[in-house]
């Protein structure tokens, strides 16, 4: 047999190095820069070498251990029995040559009964009770030796100290995978982000670093919890012969099993398992990344024996892999329909969570800087479910020379409108609304709402429609729809048509509170337009109105104020209103009015039922003009209650609260004696 040529030689020790550098980082750190599929990719090509050229194979080889060496800092912990890994299939064909391979070694056709139970992301341990007293936790380590973590365990919950039940052996070593639920694991990010504490990266990462604190009481804090999968060392008692009455004494002892597991009679059984697990996968509250699928007998357990790393009478059935590694090629800024601008990854096309992922969210700059992340860098993505994929760490090992930093735009990238970015916010914002064309759609819907320029039969779907054909490029197009236009739009009859354009004339009179709601400035809801309205009587009036003269009017602050006067400072925005006032839209305009001399300032009123003379908006419009604020629920700091027929709840909360409740015509009567038109 001819030598191995020196590149493979090369290539088996750079292999050697960067399995060793990242077993290192994953089993005794708790700090994995690459995702399992990665990894699993760089040991079966390392598989890959050795099994062609054997003689390449060393002692220290990472073929020859499982894991890594326990941290100096922990008590060793030698395991009676060793804590093996589970070699992995991906198809069915596997799973079939697999039970071949079995039925070959007991010389029989007969269909196998499997153990099948989800393989839960967490960290394997082992629990030994003697006499039924919890008397050592360990973690796996490197299959042979791990680490003394009692302290540790003792603090989980659902882990017994002292089993309870009959037949307890005299001696007993429990084995099992302790991990964090997501809810449990959101919980505790949350509270760290709060408290300025480190953030994990998925719940695996934080039951392994949980599990490795010198201090219990931080553990005790965490949301720990663990499924028993296996025994190992059993002395005295009841000795069951199959591994689901193993199960059964687990969960009749006390001792936390997954209810997901299931015996199955051969692999076409044991398949479908671990399909309909698969589609559960993302409803499940602890994360898993396959199946395990084991010979249910002992007997046949001992029959077959193990490889030098594996059990044969078990394997772990792979998921499609939730996270990979992958390059980072560029950064695009996409502008969402409300105008918040985010950093898109474009990334080099990976399988992950089922499917091909080239694009992924940064989210903000903030997490940009967060991550470190760079152009060119190799990226950690993830996806679970129908998530959107997201980046969540960087490899910054692999890191090339002349990988460039992520820069914020000045522009937007759209419409080259300036962009509105302040300290006390997260997102970048977009501040030519009514004029950029990722923002068209939302601005023209919210235009024509009711509560705005209120034009009846301007809907979602027609207006929609008009945009992808580009008959409406902003806001002031709707002032040049004709019944020819709109006649040869699906679903629109020549009448039809016609009440639409009627609709359109009439909303060119309305009140100026209305057009300035219908604008669409940030934070600028109905009270507050009505607020600016009543404060500066005119349109230009409020264009031209400085941030001191905005933070004046009551509830408009700083943020506010800044978002106003950066809609309007935007020569874009300037424009389209300019078009709507040619078009012949003519706010209802009145002189100033001093909020503190209306009639109903500092009320409160609710309006609930069906009111014949207007609708509830009208009629919450009417309030805002005489100072009033119109709340939409009823409360102890309700002034008012306005019924109309049919009113329900509200109603009964105000007679339950002892709120004063005015009909239609009391109400009416209010407006026309202060002179309100109807």
């Amino acid at each position: 047999m001819s030598a191995p040529p020196k590149e493979v030689i090369s290539e088996l020790e750079a292999l050697c190095q960067t399995v060793e550098h990242h077993s290192r980082l994953y089993y005794r750190d708790d700090k994995p820069e690459i995702p399992d599929q990665e990894y699993d990719r760089l040991f079966d090509r390392l598989l890959e070498i050795e099994k062609q050229w054997p003689e390449l194979i060393t002692p220290d080889s990472p073929s020859q251990r499982v894991g890594s060496e326990p941290l100096s800092g922990f008590v060793q912990v030698v395991h009676e029995l060793p804590m093996l890994s589970l070699d992995k299939i991906v198809s069915f064909e596997e799973l079939q040559r697999f039970e071949a391979r079995i039925q070959k070694r007991l010389e029989s056709e007969a269909d196998i009964s499997y153990s099948c139970e989800p393989k839960v992301d967490g960290v394997a341990v082992s629990l030994l009770y003697e006499e039924g007293v919890l008397i050592r936790g360990a973690t796996r380590g490197d299959g042979a030796i791990g680490e003394d973590i009692t302290h540790n365990v003792k603090t989980i919950r659902d882990i017994p100290l002292r089993l309870s039940g009959k037949q307890i052996p005299r001696r007993l070593e429990v084995r099992g995978e302790i991990f964090m639920t997501r809810a449990g694991f959101l919980i505790m990010n949350e509270k760290a982000i709060e408290s300025g504490d480190k953030v994990f990266v998925n719940p695996r990462n934080a039951a392994a670093g949980t599990l490795r604190q010198l201090d219990s009481r931080i553990t005790a804090r965490r949301p720990l919890t663990m499924f028993c999968y296996s025994h190992g060392v059993l002395e005295g008692g009841e000795q069951p012969s199959t591994l689901s009455e193993v199960f059964e004494c687990f969960d009749h002892w006390g001792l936390p099993v997954n209810p997901a597991r299931h015996v199955c009679k051969g692999v076409h059984a044991s398949y479908d398992y671990c399909q309909d697990l698969l589609k559960q996968r993302d409803h499940l509250d602890y994360e898993i990344d396959g199946a395990v699928i084991k010979v249910n007998r002992f007997e046949l357990q001992d029959s077959l024996g193990m490889n030098a790393r594996t059990p044969r009478w078990a394997m772990a059935y792979k998921f499609p892999a939730e996270e990979v590694a992958t390059v980072l090629n560029d950064v695009e800024f996409q502008v969402g329909r409300t105008g918040t601008i985010t950093p898109v990854a474009r990334l080099e096309p990976v399988f992950v969570g089922g499917v091909t992922v080239s694009n992924a969210t940064l989210h903000n700059m903030d997490e940009v800087e967060r991550l470190g992340v760079r152009i060119s860098d190799t990226v950690v993505v993830r996806r679970a479910g129908d998530v959107i994929p997201k980046i969540v760490s960087v490899v910054k090992s692999a890191r090339k020379k002349g990988a460039r930093n992520i820069s914020a735009p000045d522009k937007c990238p759209i419409c080259r409108s300036d962009i509105e970015h302040n300290e006390e916010e997260v997102l970048m914002r977009c501040t030519g609304g009514l004029f950029c064309r990722a923002q068209r759609t939302q601005s023209i819907i919210h235009f024509a709402s009711r509560p705005a320029m209120d034009i009846d039969g301007l809907g979602i779907k027609l207006i929609e429609q008009l945009v992808d054909r580009e008959i409406l490029k902003s806001v002031a197009d709707i002032y040049s729809l004709d019944v020819d236009t709109l006649s040869n739009l699906e679903r629109m009859a020549e009448k039809s048509a016609g009440n639409l354009v009627s609709a359109i004339e009439k909303s060119k009179q309305v009140p100026l509170a209305r057009v300035i709601f219908a604008l669409g400035i940030r934070e600028v809801g109905e009270a507050t337009a009505q607020s600016l309205a009543n404060a500066f009587g005119e349109l230009d009036a409020i264009i031209n109105a400085s941030a001191e003269s905005l933070e004046e009017i009551q509830d408009i602050g700083n943020i506010v104020a800044h978002h106003i006067r950066a809609f309007f400072d935007e020569n874009h925005n300037l424009e389209i209103i300019d078009k709507l006032l040619k078009a012949g839209v003519r706010p209802i305009e009145s002189a100033p009015i001093n909020k503190d001399e209306l009639p109903l300032n500092g009320r409160t009123y609710v309006v609930t039922g069906t009111l014949e003379a207007m609708g509830r908006s009208q009629a919450k419009e009417k309030l805002q003009q005489l100072g009033a604020r119109v709340a939409g629920s009823v409360s102890a700091k309700t002034d008012w209650v306005i019924a109309g027929s049919g009113a329900g709840s509200k109603l009964s909360k105000a007679e339950e609260l002892g709120i004063e409740i005015i009909d239609e015509a009391a109400f009416l009567s209010l407006l026309e004696q202060h002179d309100i038109l109807v």
